[in-house]
């Protein structure tokens, strides 16, 4: 089949692979992006995580909290320009705080009343956008409480306070010392917000995700030639550093590396008096998932003088 120009680079963005493997791998796979990735990664030339690349949101990232809850919500706008508004930013502060009032979901807060007006947070922004003169929208939200405890926040980069462009929730659930716990939760809530885990422990993996990676550890250890039981060793033993990268207690703590996040928390548990678990967090970076168009300004302005 045909390979275009332009999917050869989104997969070039995606892996930092070559244009050559690129187009081979989309040639192999018959066009399929996902699966051209793991072509890639079987091979040897692409690693696991993909590039997030380019974005079109802008816009803010908001975060709450009160007792033991706190929430995140993402705000788009279209330009960066607006983002940095007073008005925009104040919308975006008091979103947050009218989150802490409902259960999180977007439909919720988009429904949940308006601070010191007769209306709801839906029409807030649709009057902010007549106001402002620019399209904005309640992207995504999530809410996470405990028990007992606290949930810690972290802003990376804040423009405002709990205002900025990627916000942490770490929720940790113990009987003992909330401050203390306060203290070891920001901590892994910045260390999430570096290392971007995709789950707490190997049982909160997805088990699709973890058969993706046995299956693309399998197929390099057999090109290794070696005997089946070495190569099923080979295969536990990448699989065991997969878990290490990508579930937050296995990684190795950026506060101090020579621990890993569980060991950290245990330590902790020393100043907080009583044992403790973290048993959600929630990381919203601006834009993720979002690909951005990219625009031919002279392509523009043609089709407009044609238009």
């Amino acid at each position: 089949m045909s390979i275009s120009a332009a999917l050869v680079k989104q997969l070039r963005e995606l892996t930092g692979a070559g244009m050559m493997d690129c187009k081979k791998a989309l040639e192999e796979t018959g066009g399929d992006l996902d699966a051209a990735v793991d072509w890639l990664r079987t091979k040897g030339i692409a690693k696991a995580e993909k590039k997030s690349g380019r974005t079109a949101a802008e816009g803010l990232i908001g975060v709450a909290s009160a007792g033991a809850s706190a929430v995140v919500v993402e705000v788009n706008s279209e330009t960066d320009f607006v983002a940095r508004n007073d008005a925009f930013q104040a919308l975006v502060a008091d979103i947050a705080r009218v989150a802490l009032d409902t259960d999180g979901s977007v439909e919720a807060v988009a429904a949940a009343p308006y601070p010191g007006a007769d209306k709801t947070v839906e029409q807030a922004i649709k009057d902010a956008v007549a106001t402002i003169g620019e399209n904005m929208s309640l992207r995504r939200s999530a809410k996470v409480s405990v028990g007992s405890g606290t949930v810690a926040t972290y802003m990376h980069n804040a423009v405002k306070t709990d205002l900025g462009k990627l916000g942490v929730l770490v929720a940790v659930e113990t009987e003992g010392d909330a401050d203390a716990a306060g203290a070891i939760g920001r901590q892994i809530a910045m260390h999430v917000a570096a290392t971007n885990p995709m789950a707490i422990d190997v049982d909160d993996l997805d088990p699709a995700a973890i058969e993706r990676e046995r299956a693309i550890f399998s197929e390099q250890a057999k090109a290794s030639g070696k005997p089946e039981n070495i190569i099923e060793k080979m295969v536990e033993g990448r699989l065991r550093k997969f878990y290490e990268e990508v579930c937050l207690l296995k990684q190795s703590f950026v506060i101090n590396p020579d621990l890993t996040v569980e060991q950290a928390l245990k330590e902790a548990e020393k100043d907080i008096g009583a044992p403790a678990k973290v048993t959600a967090f929630e990381r919203f970076a601006l834009g993720e998932g979002v690909e951005k168009e990219e625009s031919d300004f002279a392509a523009e302005v043609a089709a407009a003088a044609k238009g």
